[in-house]
C-alpha cells in the first residue's frame, strides 16, 4: 500500500509533464508552420472567418435590439449551452491534454462578464462594445510572439492597426463622447485584455486538441456546455424577487430568437478556433473582430440606424486592414 501510494504522485506528475510536452510540441510546430509558410491566412479561411464574423454580430444585433441586453445575452449563453449538450454528446468529448485549456478559459470567461456587466451598467453597448473588441486584436498581436511564436509580418501589423482603426470608426458613433465615461472605459478596456487573453487561451488549447489527434468542435462544444451557467447565474442573482419573475416571463417569449442567437454563438466561435489552427492566431482574432461592420450594417438594415460618413470611411479601413492581413 505504502509503494501504491508513492506511485500516485509521480504519476500525476508524469500526466502535467506530458501535458505541458504536448502544449510546447504544439508552440514550437505552430512557429515552424509560420517559418514553413504552412500556417497561413488562405482565402478559404478568410470567407469562413468573416461568416464567422456575420454569426457573431447576427446574435450581437439580436441583443442590442432587445429591451433588456443583460438577459438577453444570458439567454443567449444558456441556450447555447442547451444546443451545445446533445452535439457534445454525439461528437464526444476532447483529449486530456486540453482540458486544462478548457478549464482556464472558464474562469477568465467569469472575469469577462464581470466586466461585461461592469461596462454595460457605466456605458451603453454602442460605446464599450467597439472598444472591446476592437482592441483586443492589437493586444493578440503584441502578444503572439511571447505566447504562441508568430510575428506578424509588417503587412499583417498594417492589417491589424487598420482593422483596429477602422471598427473604432465603425463601432463609435461619438468617439469624443467616450472620454466623459471614464468607469466604462475602465471597464472596456480590461475587458479587451480579458478577450485577448482567453483568445490565447483557446487558440493554444484548440491546437493542443488538434494536435494530440482530436477534433476542434469537440473543444468548442464543452466549452459553450461549461460557459453557459456562470453569466446567466450573475444576472439572475442581481435582480430580486420581481425581477427574476420577469426573466421567466421575457424568457417564454423571447426564447425561440434566442435558440437562434445561441446556434449563431457556437457557429462563429466554433469557426474562429478551427481557424486559428490553419492561421496565425493575430490575423484571425483581427479578421473576427470585422463582426463590428456587420453588426452596424445590421443596425442599418433592420434597426433603421444612421451608417454615415464615419462608418463609410471605417468600412473603407476596414476592408483595406483585411486585405492587407490576406497579402500579410
Amino acid at each position: 500500500m505504502h509503494a501504491a501510494r508513492q506511485k500516485r504522485p509521480g504519476s500525476r506528475l508524469r500526466r502535467r509533464s506530458s501535458e505541458r510536452d504536448v502544449a510546447s510540441h504544439w508552440r514550437r510546430h505552430a512557429a515552424a508552420q509560420v517559418t514553413a509558410g504552412t500556417l497561413s491566412l488562405t482565402w478559404p479561411v478568410v470567407l469562413a472567418v468573416l461568416c464567422g464574423a456575420a454569426l457573431h454580430a447576427g446574435w450581437n444585433a439580436l441583443v442590442k435590439s432587445s429591451g433588456d441586453k443583460p438577459v438577453d445575452t444570458a439567454l443567449v449563453h444558456f441556450l447555447a449551452a442547451v444546443v451545445a449538450l446533445p452535439l457534445l454528446l454525439a461528437v464526444g468529448l476532447p483529449g486530456v491534454a486540453s482540458t486544462p485549456y478548457i478549464a482556464a478559459s472558464l474562469v477568465v470567461h467569469v472575469g469577462y462578464y464581470i466586466a461585461l456587466a461592469g461596462a454595460y451598467r457605466h456605458g451603453e453597448l454602442g460605446m464599450t462594445y467597439p472598444i472591446m473588441r476592437g482592441f483586443a486584436p492589437l493586444l493578440v498581436a503584441l502578444g503572439s510572439a511571447g505566447i504562441v511564436g508568430e510575428m506578424p509580418s509588417p503587412a499583417s501589423w498594417l492589417g491589424i492597426f487598420g482593422i483596429t482603426v477602422g471598427v473604432a470608426l465603425v463601432g463609435l458613433a461619438h468617439p469624443g463622447q467616450a472620454l466623459h465615461h471614464g468607469k466604462a472605459l475602465v471597464f472596456a478596456f480590461a475587458n479587451a485584455a480579458i478577450i485577448a487573453l482567453y483568445t490565447f487561451i483557446d487558440g493554444l488549447g484548440v491546437r493542443t486538441e488538434v494536435a494530440s489527434g482530436g477534433q476542434a468542435l469537440r473543444y468548442v462544444l464543452l466549452l459553450f456546455v461549461l460557459d453557459g451557467l456562470p453569466y446567466p447565474l450573475l444576472v439572475w442573482w442581481q435582480r430580486g424577487p420581481a425581477g427574476r419573475r420577469a426573466i421567466v416571463a421575457y424568457a417564454r417569449g423571447r426564447w425561440p430568437l434566442a435558440t437562434l442567437g445561441g446556434m449563431a454563438s457556437i457557429g462563429s466561435y466554433a469557426i474562429a478556433l478551427w481557424a486559428m489552427t490553419r492561421a496565425p492566431v493575430a490575423s484571425v482574432a483581427a479578421l473576427r473582430e470585422t463582426s463590428v461592420l456587420f453588426a452596424a450594417v445590421l443596425g442599418t438594415v433592420l434597426l433603421k440606424e444612421k451608417f454615415g460618413l464615419q462608418r463609410s470611411i471605417g468600412t473603407g479601413v476596414v476592408v483595406a486592414g483585411v486585405m492587407a492581413l490576406r497579402l500579410g
